[in-house]
């Protein structure tokens, strides 16, 4: 993953999990594309104040991540479902239908048990 896609999806499953004061900085840094200078003047605090607090929760973020694993399962079944997906609209003769239809079956309960 590349480092704004993993930052905005820990921050989606684990955003409201930091401090309303953490949110609204990472929130300025990461969706409205402040600049550490912005964010400090707006805030009311230094600009390498602001560096460590964006650190400091992609830490706290990315912890909870890897006690939780949420991102990754959520991945792991986008995926699966995905795969279910072309499966699904894939054509064919008779028997390629059933092998892909089989192959659903076994995607899908991959994924139940998964959830």
């Amino acid at each position: 993953m590349d480092k704004l896609y993993e930052q905005t999806m820990l921050f989606d499953f684990y955003g409201e999990l930091l401090t309303e004061h953490q949110r609204n900085v990472y929130e300025d840094a990461l969706y409205n594309d402040m600049s550490l200078g912005e964010i400090a003047e707006e805030k009311g605090i230094s600009r390498q104040g602001v560096h460590d607090l964006i650190k400091r929760c992609d830490r706290i973020l990315q912890d909870y991540e890897d006690r939780l694993h949420l991102v990754e399962r959520f991945s792991k079944a986008k995926q699966t479902v995905g795969r279910i997906q072309k499966l699904a609209e894939a054509g064919g003769d008779t028997s390629v239908m059933q092998s892909n239809l089989k192959q659903i079956g076994n995607l899908s309960r991959e994924l139940l048990e998964e959830l």
